[in-house]
């Protein structure tokens, strides 16, 4: 499902370039171990990507400490960065948060975040590419 302007990579491709984290977490809908990735306690200036596709997904200035051990999130870069999707996986019901770019796992949302949102998406690093500058906004605030 990558956007009409980028050429699919085939799945070897994507297995070359990507480590065995980073392939499991966005190609199988894996988990990183919490407090493990290295954004859950990053706090610098900038936008970060889709380590598949380099979709821009969220802005620093939407980044908050949860205490979950991942970064998270009140929301993403515009309307049309993610999508969401039904998880029935590992006998609960929760909201699977993919790249709208590619499809690629990124985490979760729940609704437990803070204002103005209250929704916390909650990502794994390794489908998360930081990009340093100033920080984007969202559709929403624009």
């Amino acid at each position: 499902m990558y956007r009409e302007s980028m050429a699919s990579p085939s799945k070897d491709e994507l297995r070359d370039r990507l480590d065995p984290i980073q392939w499991q977490v966005t190609q199988e809908a894996g988990t990183e171990p919490a407090f493990t990735g290295k954004y859950w306690d990053m706090h610098d200036d900038g936008t970060y990507h889709c380590i598949v596709c380099d979709v821009e997904l969220f802005s620093s200035d939407t980044k908050f400490e949860s205490g979950s051990g991942w970064p998270s999130f009140f929301e993403p870069l515009g309307s049309s960065a993610v999508v969401t999707v039904e998880d029935r996986a590992h006998g609960m019901v929760r909201t699977e948060v993919r790249c709208a770019g590619c499809d690629s796992h990124l985490g979760h949302v729940f609704p437990d975040g803070p204002n103005p949102t209250g929704t916390r998406f909650c990502m794994n690093s390794a489908a998360l590419n930081h990009v340093p500058g100033e920080s984007g906004e969202s559709d929403e605030n624009k």
